[in-house]
């Protein structure tokens, strides 16, 4: 249990989480341009992003960032991660929705990594303390 809480953990799997965070970053913002570029709205866009995203994510975190004898990945901690990823989801997607409606789609493009930047530290305290916990 205290392994959990010292340093050398909490920069190994904020190493971890960013690595993993940047791959899901890209897997989803690559998605949301894709599909808005095509004509699909902003905010449905967010989420089929942010779902491609979050799955391999989720999968990730839990066999190697999170990884340890206190954690596990389950349907528990799916449930957890589930309710987690909504609110953040939630938030991003009013957030880019709310740049798209202000000044249009490209600046959309662009805030998007910045949001979701923003909403994984977020991510990362919830996970690391709530989400993979056994």
């Amino acid at each position: 249990m205290r392994r959990w809480f010292t340093g050398s953990t909490l920069i190994r799997q904020g190493g971890s989480y960013s690595m993993i965070g940047l791959l899901q970053l890209l897997v989803d913002w690559a998605m949301f341009v894709t599909l808005t570029a095509s004509g699909l709205a902003v905010e449905p866009a967010n989420v089929v992003g942010r779902v491609s995203g979050a799955m391999l994510g989720f999968w990730l975190n839990g066999r190697f960032t999170f990884a340890g004898e206190d954690t596990a990945v389950g349907r528990r901690q799916f449930a957890r991660f589930a309710a987690l990823w909504l609110v953040t989801t939630a938030v991003s997607t009013w957030a880019v929705g709310h740049v798209d409606d202000t000044v249009g789609l490209r600046w959309a493009w662009l805030a998007k990594p910045a949001i979701d930047l923003a909403l994984s530290a977020v991510g990362f305290a919830f996970s690391r303390h709530w989400v993979y916990r056994r």
